[in-house]
């Protein structure tokens, strides 16, 4: 952990003009630059630096932050990745927390291993390169392969040579840990105490995390040996997790996010061969089916995924379930289905990035259909496969999270299936229902007299956490940017100031009121606990906070300004912000209650119909009063709002 002094000091040291224009070409514009976004293709300019901010932020794609968010973004690094690299960059010295004995005797073995790697992979490349057995085996298969030179070089590829311990001889003689090597996997011992190396023979791909290191490695086998198996990889170890790993995705990472699509093949040929033919946004599970914490990965930086098949049906059945939790993780999933005969490491040899492109374009389809395409081909005319098809089909549907989605997906399976929509709609809610059963502990409702609280009748809190994110938002823009702005007087001596501050926090806690989007409850919860200190600046403590969510979320917050709404700018001219800020605060605050209290009316609505449904008098009673309390606030709050309609974000 990078102390809170050493962030300071990094993101003071690196002037985000300066480390930006390295990658973007900025041009003066007022106290701004301006330059073409790196992060998503346009030929206007819209991404702006502020300097005097120390943030930046594109109105195209909306990503925004300060320097070291936009290193993240562009490198794809962690947070402290990125603030490593800027330190390295203006040689500033990392004084990271005191560790335990455990963890430095943990972080010790970890860049032990890491040190084996790397030390294994730049020997497999001399073998490859410069070894007799390495050029005519090794080298002579990639080429054979149609790999370049410069591919090899970049996928760092290399060779193992086909003896019982050469490489691990070499790594002890070089002074490298026997139980290094063995946890590593790269050297396997014997019953009788002799080593063997894992990959002899074989030629070698390594793989990399995200930030560039070799975690692990596979091997392919050239000789034709029955007990022999095609493709071995690294065991599991202390930097290994086959699982959370993508190969391919240190290459394609910056393609992806500039693409916006990643796309998924099979194998580590596969990934190569795309990337060859000029198509970097590609990744492989490594022969495996997708686990969860790799479809994290790909999350993080994209939100569609074309899945690239060959026409084996056996192995595209089997890996259905993981397109499914592609969808359950919210996913816009594309399936290409390839010639018969074709693979995409054939294939992209055979054709050009852009006749592959355009291939996948006009074939590829949603996952649900080609789905129920693949299984309805098995179902044919038999009943019972066609209602387990159905059903199927069903589950797929029930696990995507957006219930618009949802609905595009049951209105097209209907007219495939020829199944009602009704009773589609049945299923996936029993589906659904069954599922939130399983994951609901156990609920409490807020008690009170609703005639003097706001949230005494307020129901049980969404999981989605975008109800009333707008308001939410509002609000934190307003108290970060002009918190300690003076709202009004409450004497008229003028010398009782009340500021923004104040007003805000004063509203939300005399009505109970607490932020349903818990990033925005953070950040609330820690402005409330500061804003006593003499000395707090919102928007820089804020900016540097070492949760990078909270500082990439307030550098969007002061980013932009909020502007007179049309309505407003037709009446009446203003000459400066500060004019209309007390009319601007109370509007949100109050925008904010009356969303709450609309939800709050339409649950009681809910509720009424089912009391009438069951003829429970005494509850339709209760609710009709709690009806009325709530329109009658909803009624002044609307009033209220009528004479604020100025200012609009």
């Amino acid at each position: 952990m990078i102390d809170q002094a050493t962030i300071d000091r990094i993101i003071q040291a690196a002037p985000i003009q300066e480390v930006i224009s390295e990658y973007v070409t900025l041009k003066r514009r007022g106290a701004n630059l301006i330059g073409l976004c790196p992060f998503h293709n346009e030929k206007t300019p819209s991404f702006t630096v502020s300097p005097s901010k120390g943030i930046f932020k594109c109105f195209g794609c909306n990503k925004g932050g300060n320097v070291v968010h936009f290193i993240m973004e562009h490198e794809q690094m962690t947070y402290y990745e990125a603030l490593k690299f800027l330190a390295k960059k203006y040689n500033i010295e990392v004084q990271e927390k005191e560790l335990t004995p455990e963890e430095i005797e943990a972080h010790n073995e970890r860049e032990s291993l890491l040190l084996v790697n790397d030390f294994a992979n730049k020997y497999f490349i001399n073998i490859l390169h410069y070894h007799n057995e390495g050029r005519t085996v090794g080298l002579s298969y990639f080429q054979e392969r149609g790999f370049r030179e410069d591919i090899i070089q970049k996928f760092q590829l290399g060779y193992c040579l086909d003896s019982r311990d050469a490489f691990t001889q070499a790594a002890l003689k070089e002074g490298y840990k026997k139980e290094f090597l063995i946890k590593t996997g790269l050297t396997i011992e014997s019953e009788n105490n002799y080593f063997l190396d894992r990959f002899r023979g074989r030629v070698i791909f390594p793989i990399h995390s995200l930030s560039g290191k070799i975690i692990a490695f596979g091997g392919r086998v050239l000789k034709k040996e029955e007990k022999a198996a095609k493709y071995l990889n690294s065991p599991e170890s202390e930097i290994y997790h086959k699982s959370n790993e993508l190969y391919g995705l240190y290459f394609a990472k910056q393609a992806i996010v500039r693409e916006n699509r990643c796309y998924l093949v099979e194998g580590y040929a596969d990934v190569i061969s795309f990337f060859q033919s000029g198509i970097e946004n590609v990744v492989a599970s490594s022969g495996t089916s997708l686990t969860p914490g790799q479809i994290h990965l790909i999350h993080r930086f994209t939100e569609n995924v074309t899945v690239i098949y060959d026409g084996d049906a056996a192995g595209i059945k089997a890996s259905l379930r993981g397109i499914d939790l592609l969808l359950e993780e919210g996913l816009n999933i594309k399936v290409v289905l390839l010639p018969e005969g074709e693979d995409p490491d054939s294939f992209a040899h055979k054709n050009n990035a852009s006749d592959v492109i355009a291939f996948i374009q006009q074939n590829s389809v949603d996952f649900i259909r080609f789905k129920a395409n693949l299984l309805l081909s098995d179902a044919g005319n038999d009943p019972f496969k066609r209602a387990n098809l159905i059903m199927d089909i069903v589950q797929s549907i029930a696990i995507i999270p957006n219930p618009i989605v949802r609905a595009e997906y049951v209105k097209e399976c209907s007219n495939l299936l020829s199944v009602e929509e009704q009773m589609l709609y049945h299923e996936i809610n029993k589906l659904i229902k069954k599922q939130r059963e399983k994951n609901i502990k156990s609920t409490s409702l807020i008690s009170g007299d609703s005639t003097t609280k706001i949230s005494s009748s307020q129901p049980p809190i969404d999981v989605n956490e975008q109800k009333f994110d707008e308001e939410e938002r509002n609000i934190l823009q307003v108290l970060i940017k002009y918190g300690k702005w003076v709202l009004y007087y409450e004497d008229i001596e003028n010398t009782l100031p009340v500021t923004v501050e104040d007003y805000i926090l004063k509203e939300l806690e005399q009505d109970q009121l607490h932020f349903n989007n818990a990033l925005y409850a953070l950040v609330l919860d820690e402005y409330h606990k500061n804003s006593q200190q003499e000395n707090f600046n919102a928007e820089n403590y804020f900016l540097h906070h070492t949760n990078s969510e909270i500082s990439k979320l307030v550098a969007n917050l002061i980013s932009q300004k909020y502007t007179l709404s049309k309505i407003y700018s037709k009446v009446k001219k203003i000459d400066a912000e500060s004019e209309k800020l007390r009319d601007y605060v109370e509007r949100v605050i109050l925008e904010y209650k009356n969303s709450i209290v609309v939800s709050q009316l339409r649950e009681k609505l809910i509720e009424m119909k089912k009391a009438t449904e069951d003829k429970n008098e005494e509850l339709v009673k209760q609710l009709m009063k709690e009806i009325e309390q709530l329109e009658e606030i909803k009624n002044q709050l609307s009033k209220n709002l009528g004479e604020r309609i100025i200012i609009k974000i």
